[in-house]
C-alpha cells in the first residue's frame, strides 16, 4: 500500500471533518427543534418568542458550531482539491445522517432509504479512488 501524500492525507482527514460535523450540526439542530415544539408565527410577539427559545437553546447553539466547523472545513478544503472530488467524497456524510438519525433520533429508516444510502456510499468509493486535484495550479 502507497504512502498517503500530504495533500491526499489533508483532503481526506478535512473530508472525516466534514462527515463528521455536518450531520453531528443538523441532529443537534433537530433535537433543539424538537424540543422547543411546532413552530407557529402568527404575531411579532410569538415571533419574539420562538427567537428567544431557539436562540437559549443548548443544542441549537451546538449544532450552530458544529455547522460552522463544517462549512470552516469545506471552504478550507475547497481551496485545495477540486469540487468534483470534494462534494462527492462528503456524501457519505449521507449514511452518518441516516445513522444518527436512526440511533440519536430514533427515526424508523425504511429499507428502500437504506438502500439509497448504500448507493451513495458506494458512490464514495468509487469517487475516492480517484485524485483529490487534477487541475493545474496557477
Amino acid at each position: 500500500m502507497k504512502a498517503l501524500t500530504p495533500l491526499q492525507f489533508k483532503t481526506y482527514a478535512s473530508i472525516l471533518l466534514m462527515v463528521i460535523f455536518g450531520p453531528v450540526g443538523n441532529v443537534l439542530l433537530r433535537k433543539g427543534m424538537k424540543r422547543i415544539g411546532p413552530v407557529a408565527i402568527t404575531s411579532p410577539s410569538e415571533a419574539i418568542h420562538i427567537l428567544l427559545a431557539v436562540f437559549s437553546s443548548d443544542a441549537v447553539w451546538l449544532g450552530i458550531a458544529s455547522l460552522i466547523t463544517f462549512y470552516i472545513t469545506y471552504t478550507l478544503v475547497l481551496s485545495w482539491a477540486d469540487y468534483t472530488y470534494v462534494q462527492p467524497a462528503s456524501s457519505v456524510a449521507y449514511g452518518m445522517s441516516a445513522l444518527l438519525a436512526h440511533f440519536a433520533l430514533k427515526e424508523v429508516i425504511s429499507p428502500v432509504r437504506w438502500a439509497g444510502v448504500l448507493v451513495i456510499c458506494l458512490g464514495v468509493f468509487v469517487v475516492s479512488r480517484t485524485p483529490p486535484n487534477t487541475t493545474e495550479q496557477a
